[in-house]
């Protein structure tokens, strides 16, 4: 099992930047694959980003492609999310999640609560 805390969302300006942290605990965290996804109401919650074990691999959903940078420190058992440029439609609700990194399927199995994030126009 691994805890999941969301930090840093908030409000900002269309092309203004911020940066998302989520802190993890209970497991040892560089046994996971840990992605970045969001949610709108009356949304799917969608993919925004993955980050691999060791941080060497990394995704991005077409949408924040160029514009987002997720990464991780395992000595902090953190990931992050430094989003730049961002735009109205990137308004949602923020959550990391974990995978066991070897696990047979593909599915995310620990989620955290979200953290807000507003970009006004």
């Amino acid at each position: 099992q691994v805890q999941l805390v969301e930090s840093g969302g908030g409000l900002v300006q269309a092309g203004g930047s911020l940066r998302l942290s989520c802190a993890a605990s209970g497991r040892t965290f560089s046994s996971y694959t840990m992605g970045w996804f969001r949610q709108s109401p009356g949304k799917e919650r969608e993919f925004v980003a993955s980050v691999s074990w060791n941080g060497r691999i990394t995704s991005y959903a077409d949408s924040v492609k160029g514009r987002f940078t997720a990464s991780r420190d395992n000595a902090k058992s953190s990931l992050y999310l430094q989003m730049s440029s961002l735009k109205p439609e990137d308004t949602a609700v923020y959550y990391c999640a974990a995978r066991f990194r070897l696990a047979s399927s593909g599915e995310y199995d620990y989620w955290g609560q979200g953290t807000q994030v507003t970009v006004s126009s």
